[in-house]
């Protein structure tokens, strides 16, 4: 980008940028210079709104944590609605589908960004610890309402559903399982608890 020419949300474009990066050449590719080639801006342009490089990746995967709270309102916003099923299986679609999966790939490979990430998320995977608090909530609501049985392990279920769906979405560069695999996948975990 020419000099003197203003970026609007300067923020927003790098992150999606490093989302760009970071799906089409995986977390080894991801650098300052591959994030600003590909925002089509001078390196200095991510030193200027972040201290470095660490803690650009670490506010972008906040970002991205933070985005995943929108779709987990949007699921519990399906309660007592639709098949419990089918609800969590486009939850899990949304989630797989979206950058998610190289998030992980990222936060395990870079030893700096995993230690600055402790700071807010002191267990679990990020991204993943989130998803699974999503749907534990949702399916809490939905056990509330008499829709799932009352002795359900949610926290369980919440486990299994996210380990066996990142399983499935875990290869970035193969083919994506079939959504029918996917609601294979849910229906065996959630259907032996479901009541109605």
């Amino acid at each position: 980008m020419p000099t003197g020419v203003a970026m609007r949300d300067v923020r927003e474009q790098l992150f999606d940028a490093a989302e760009r990066v970071l799906l089409r050449d995986g977390p080894d590719a991801l650098t300052s210079r591959a994030v600003t080639t590909e925002a089509g801006c001078a390196k200095g342009v991510l030193h200027r709104h972040f201290t470095d490089f660490d803690t650009f990746l670490t506010e972008l995967v906040q970002d991205r944590i933070r985005r995943l709270g929108g779709q987990g309102d949007l699921l519990l916003g399906c309660v007592g609605r639709g098949a419990i099923a089918d609800n969590l299986t486009g939850f899990l679609t949304e989630l797989f589908s979206s950058v998610a999966v190289a998030i992980v790939g990222l936060t395990i490979s870079r030893d700096g960004l995993r230690a600055r990430l402790r700071q807010s998320s002191p267990t679990g995977v990020p991204i993943l610890t989130e998803a699974v608090a999503a749907i534990a909530g949702y399916l809490t609501a939905e056990r509330d309402r008499g829709r799932l049985d009352a002795g359900a392990d949610v926290d369980t279920l919440a486990l299994t559903l996210i380990g066996s769906a990142h399983m499935l979405f875990a290869d970035r560069t193969g083919t994506p399982p079939s959504p029918e695999a996917l609601q294979r996948l849910v229906g065996s975990v959630v259907p032996q608890t479901s009541v109605g």
